[in-house]
């Protein structure tokens, strides 16, 4: 074979490779805020074409980068604390008093619940104590920039993209507004929903307690939670509070304090 028809077939095989390949991902992500308006510019390209209307696009164009959601995403050491000391810290105590009164006053809402879903009182008065006092303390960041920004953000670009795009469908949906306010992190209502746990379990405006509870009852069932099965490590039902959180301090304060309200020690 001549050395001509050789680097026919060499480019030939580099082109074939070349359009096997995937297409490089467009927008470049960042670690400061230098890059983020062509950033946004650069998404919006690519949201247009998996058709997010223009009104939403040009919501996100108009979000600024959120520094304090970066400081807070660097920031989180309460996970490393002991058990005993992440209870302390988040005020288990009163989370257990508060928890027991709202089960008592609040019993027929948390009958339907666990009928329809099988999860019973303590484990979502935890999580609801846990993530926003009971709805008093929900956020005040805006939730398109918070998760904006951690998409762009190179820590942990790909999974924040994937809320973001989810974000966008339910501003399209108008299931959330562009002004909507949030936690550092994007979360949303009274027990902290994510953009795309909302899409997949989200029951009406997670801003009413009653449909925010409902969702994560929704979300517990979802991942696994059988109907009269224990909830603590090593429990059936443990693996679906570990779905809801990643930090192993948190699931086991959430199934300690949710076993406190339920009525055992």
């Amino acid at each position: 074979m001549n050395n001509s028809k050789q680097l026919t077939i060499v480019f030939a095989t580099l082109a074939t490779l070349a359009s096997l390949s995937p297409p490089a991902h467009a927008a470049q992500c960042g670690s400061s805020a230098a890059g983020y308006a062509a950033w946004k510019q650069e998404f919006a390209g690519e949201a247009r074409a998996k058709g997010i209307s223009a009104s939403t696009i040009q919501a996100l164009m108009a979000t600024n980068y959120a520094q304090a959601t970066i400081n807070a995403d660097r920031g989180q050491r309460s996970f490393n604390l002991s058990l005993d000391a992440f209870l302390a810290k988040r005020g288990a105590a009163t989370i257990v008093a508060k928890g027991r009164q709202l089960k008592q006053s609040q019993a027929a809402l948390f009958a339907s619940i666990q009928q329809r879903y099988g999860v019973p009182p303590g484990p979502l008065l935890a999580i609801w104590g846990m993530e926003t006092g009971f709805g008093s303390q929900r956020g005040n960041q805006n939730m398109l920039a918070s998760i904006a920004t951690l998409a762009y953000d190179c820590r942990r670009s790909a999974y924040f993209t994937e809320h973001l795009y989810a974000a966008l469908q339910l501003i399209d949906r108008g299931a959330l507004s562009p002004s909507q306010r949030g936690s550092m992190h994007g979360e949303v209502g009274q027990t902290q929903f994510m953009p795309k746990a909302i899409l997949a379990y989200g029951t009406g405006n997670l801003e009413n307690a009653a449909n925010a509870l409902m969702s994560t009852a929704n979300f517990l069932k979802a991942h696994g939670w059988r109907a009269g099965a224990g909830y603590q490590p090593g429990e059936p039902n443990f693996a679906a509070i570990q779905a809801w959180n990643a930090a192993g301090v948190y699931q086991k304060a959430i199934a300690l304090i949710g076993r406190q309200i339920d009525g055992g020690e």
